[in-house]
């Protein structure tokens, strides 16, 4: 299996780059699968019923959000686990802590150990067009199959098991963009 890319040529409008053609890789196979077909393939390779598998799925949905809506971070059997997070400006004083600072909610993934090191080793091909759409190579990746990993600011290779979670601290947005999770 191998992950499919598309690198097209592509007029860029603003950046360094404007007035240039450069080709932009995109994912190209890249669709979403219903509910349903999931839970049809969960039952046969489970060897349960679809109805069962069904109800399995929606139990464990309803308790993945109430445990992490709990501040819990909830394990995804064989994926990873996630927990909800906020970003928040940070203030010097106590008396200026408000609900007014918190900008967004965040959803935070951590990917299972085994589930990076699967995509470290995937292969990714990458089919180039031209500006006109016309195929003009094909390449297959031999990068060393580093995995980003939100949690930390560095890539992982394969079987690095990222963070334990980020309890505070700036993630990058600004000095007063701080996320807060756990």
């Amino acid at each position: 299996m191998a992950l499919k890319v598309k690198a097209k040529e592509q007029l860029q409008n603003i950046g360094k780059y404007a007035g240039k053609y450069r080709y932009v890789m995109m994912p190209e196979l890249y669709t979403a699968l219903t509910q349903d077909k999931v839970i049809k393939e969960a039952a046969l390779r489970s060897g349960v019923s679809k109805g069962v598998m069904q109800a399995c799925w929606d139990a464990a949905g309803e308790v993945i959000k109430a445990w992490a809506t709990e501040g819990h971070s909830v394990a995804l059997p064989g994926l990873g686990t996630m927990r909800f997070g906020l970003r928040a400006k940070s203030v010097e004083k106590v008396e200026e802590v408000k609900a007014g600072l918190i900008s967004s909610r965040r959803i935070i993934f951590t990917p299972d150990t085994d589930l990076k090191e699967e995509l470290s080793k995937t292969a990714v091909q990458i089919t180039c067009f031209d500006r006109d759409g016309k195929e003009v190579k094909r390449v297959t990746s031999t990068d060393s199959g580093d995995v980003e990993d939100n949690e930390n600011t560095q890539p992982s290779t394969g079987g690095n098991t990222g963070g334990g979670g980020n309890t505070g601290g700036n993630t990058g947005g600004g000095d007063d963009d701080e996320s807060y999770g756990d």
